[in-house]
């Protein structure tokens, strides 16, 4: 059809009548995809999208909505690269032998990117090991390079990490269906168990266990994994595990898949109150330090609060109860750190902040006897050791009043870490004298039959992803409204307004006075090689800072 003036016809134009207002103000196209538009994702801004109520289901979409994997042109460049050359990119952590690339997905390779791109990081800053996980992330990688259900319980838990940063369904999606295929292979796995694929064994028992969500889940797995280390014990020396092995080992007699209900007397209760107490009151005397700190004071906020509506609830009768109501604990300790960790340069603030949480844990351990030292105290304990040193190396050179303001705020996280190590080193020695460890009637055998009935019956896979599990802490402290939450554990959204202008470098300082910024000296341990500008790093890590899920 000919055009005005008989010239060639118009071609047709469809109008985003839908696009966010930030591709509105910018005069350009939004492709409308939700929770956040692609325009949004590679500029680092909050998309309105995400405010809107039915975010999460736009209208009659014509075709399936992709996974939210955060591709910059950077990441996809670097993907492109390696799957030509078949190069790894980041040599730094030393995975041998490396798993054959090339074969996989360009979509599981981005997955295996972003994970260890956040290793990477954390390596090159020497913080992995003020993590519960990036520390381990290279071992898991090697092992991945001969059993694949152990790779697909790393992609599965990337995209566990990818779906709290984007809140993405399909991503949320993409996690479950590795995670399936992972539960399926460590089925096989156990049932053909040997001291050659016991590493890879105990590797996707903690990868899965790690992303579960429900008790009856979560204790199959931790069984398993003590079921594995006690069948491990003539080669222990030899496994990649060996250092975890001895420090995580669960105690000979514990039995977490107890059903039964523990009552709390009300001697126990008030003890317990009194622990929560003096989390409450430690995390008060921190909050004014955190006057320049805008996003460590919210997630202290958000602290404070969860243990406010522990205080205000009932004592948990089961393990399950006790598996709920430290689940959103749980869930902050394996995401919180690397965010704050990726976030700043050299901030001794986001040491003493990341000290709280995992002081937090290891604190509640007695309120949560069935579950509470797997869960949560055990792998906390050793970041926070690592934080204390590192704090305790910075007060050595320098006292004036910033390093008392440090010594003053770190006293509760050190109390609680020699505390929970008493307890430890007491219950270990109870144990050992009580009578020689014996094996288990919790054998392989019966793992790998709970694990299939995991699989027939419960249809576990749908609740690996710790990303989209609503928050099982939902009783409300007597007097408090309950206000607008967020689906994602009531993890507080904000935007990224002010804090490119803050100073990244100034530790704690008198609540009182603007003290000066302060350098860290170069060659403290804790001084980061990151550039100071938030969004996107050299390695293509997405810092998930913008965003609260």
């Amino acid at each position: 059809m000919a055009g005005p003036g008989g010239g060639p016809s118009r071609r047709s134009h469809t109008k985003s009548r839908k696009g966010c207002k930030t591709c509105k103000k910018r005069h350009i196209r939004c492709d409308e995809t939700f929770p956040q538009c692609r325009n949004c994702t590679k500029h680092q801004v909050r998309c309105d999208y995400m405010d809107s109520p039915t975010a999460m289901m736009p209208e009659s979409p014509k075709s399936p909505q992709q996974p939210n994997l955060l591709w910059t042109p950077e990441i996809d460049a670097t993907i492109s690269l390696w799957q030509q050359t078949g190069e790894f990119p980041f040599p730094e952590l030393r995975v041998y032998p490396q798993p054959q690339w090339r074969a996989l997905a360009k979509t599981d390779l981005r997955l295996i990117h972003h994970i260890s791109s956040i290793s990477n990081e954390m390596f090159r800053n020497r913080t992995s090991k003020l993590t519960i996980w990036t520390d381990m992330m290279p071992k898991f990688l090697s092992i991945a390079a001969t059993y694949p259900f152990v790779m697909h319980s790393i992609l599965a838990f990337s995209a566990s990490h990818l779906a709290w940063i984007s809140q993405s369904s399909e991503t949320r999606n993409l996690a479950f269906q590795h995670a399936g295929v992972a539960l399926k292979g460590l089925h096989e796995g156990i049932a053909h168990f040997t001291k050659s694929n016991s590493d890879a064994v105990l590797a996707s028992s903690l990868l899965l266990a790690w992303q579960a969500t429900d008790w009856r889940g979560w204790a199959s797995l931790i069984t398993g994994t003590k079921t594995v280390i006690q069948a491990m014990q003539s080669w222990r020396h030899e496994s990649m595990f060996a250092d975890y092995i001895a420090e995580h080992s669960p105690m000979p007699n514990k039995n977490f898949m107890n059903p039964i209900s523990s009552p709390t007397s009300h001697e126990a209760r008030r003890e317990h109150l009194n622990v929560l107490t003096d989390i409450h009151g430690s995390l008060q005397r921190l909050q004014p330090y955190l006057s320049r700190h805008d996003q460590e004071s919210k997630w202290v906020d958000q602290l404070r609060g969860y243990v406010e509506r522990l205080r205000a609830s009932s004592p948990p009768q089961t393990a399950e109860e006790q598996f709920s109501q430290l689940y959103a604990l749980r869930k902050w300790l394996f995401w919180v750190p690397i965010s704050l960790l990726a976030a700043k340069r050299g901030d001794v603030t986001v040491l003493v902040v990341l000290a709280h949480f995992y002081a937090t844990a290891v604190a509640l351990e007695p309120m949560y006897p069935d579950v509470g030292s797997v869960f949560c105290a055990q792998l906390s304990l050793q970041p926070l050791d690592e934080i204390i040193q590192i704090v305790q190396g910075y007060q050595d050179q320098r006292y004036d009043q910033r390093t008392q303001a440090i010594s003053y705020l770190i006293q509760f996280p050190s109390d609680m870490a020699r505390s929970y190590q008493s307890r430890r080193d007491w219950a270990r020695q109870q144990a050992g004298e009580a009578s020689p460890v014996q094996q288990s009637p919790y054998g392989l055998e019966t793992l790998n039959l709970d694990i299939g009935n995991q699989l027939a019956q419960y249809s576990y896979p749908p609740s690996l992803s710790p990303a989209f599990a609503p928050s099982p802490l939902t009783f409300i402290p007597p007097g408090m409204t309950s206000g607008q939450t967020s689906p994602y554990l009531e993890v507080p959204r904000t935007t990224v307004d002010g804090y490119v202008g803050s100073s990244y470098a100034s530790p704690l300082g008198s609540p009182a006075a603007v003290l000066p910024p302060y350098s860290v000296p170069e060659e403290h341990v804790f001084n980061f090689g990151m550039p100071p500008a938030m969004g996107y790093h050299p390695s293509g890590f997405v810092a998930a800072t913008p965003i609260w899920t």
